[in-house]
C-alpha cells in the first residue's frame, strides 16, 4: 500500500483525509455547489464518494488530500488525482468550500498535486475534465497550463478535457 504523503505550499497543507472532514464534505456533496460534481446527492452517495476518494490510495497509489490553509488550520477543500472504473485516464480535479474562491487556492494545490504525480508518482500525462458551464474551473485549468483535448477518453461526452504535461 502507497504512504499517503502529506504536501506542502507557500500557504498550504495537503494531508490526507480524515473523519473530521466528513460533516464538511458532505454538507458540499449535498449543496447546490456540487452541480458539477454529479450532485447534489443523498447522504449515503457523498459516504461512497468520501470512501472512494480515500480508498483510491491503496488500490491506486494515488488518490484525494484536503487543502488545510497554514495560517488557520482550517480545511478549505479537496484536490485529488483520479482513475479508475470511473475515469478514462488520470484525472487532477479540486474543489473548495464556500467562501475560498478568489485566493488562489485550488490553483496553488493543484500544482502540487500535479507536480507529485509526475515527479513521484511518474505520470506522464494528466486530464481535467471540466463540466462546459463550470467557469471557474476552466479558469484554473487554464492557469495551470492545461490545453483542450478534444480527444481525449471521457465518461460524458459533453466534459472539456484540459491535459497537462510535465513541465
Amino acid at each position: 500500500m502507497t504512504a499517503i504523503p502529506t504536501l506542502e505550499t507557500q500557504r498550504l497543507i495537503l494531508r490526507p483525509p480524515c473523519m473530521e472532514d466528513w460533516p464538511d464534505n458532505l454538507a458540499l456533496m449535498r449543496s447546490e455547489r456540487s452541480k458539477f460534481m454529479g450532485g447534489p446527492v443523498p447522504r449515503y452517495v457523498a459516504w461512497g464518494i468520501f470512501c472512494h476518494d480515500i480508498a483510491q490510495w491503496s488500490l491506486m497509489g494515488h488518490g484525494a488530500l484536503m487543502i488545510e490553509l497554514k495560517s488557520t488550520g482550517s480545511c478549505i477543500g479537496q484536490v485529488a488525482i483520479n482513475h479508475g472504473p470511473l475515469f478514462p485516464e488520470h484525472e487532477l480535479g479540486w474543489f473548495l468550500y464556500e467562501g475560498q474562491e478568489g485566493n488562489g487556492y485550488a490553483t496553488e494545490a493543484a500544482t502540487a498535486l500535479r507536480g507529485w504525480g509526475f515527479d513521484a508518482f511518474g505520470l506522464k500525462t494528466l486530464v481535467s475534465y471540466i463540466d462546459r458551464k463550470n467557469q471557474g474551473s476552466i479558469r484554473i485549468a487554464e492557469r495551470l497550463g492545461g490545453t483542450l483535448d478534444h480527444e481525449a477518453p471521457r465518461e460524458d461526452p459533453e466534459d472539456l478535457a484540459y491535459r497537462y504535461s510535465p513541465v
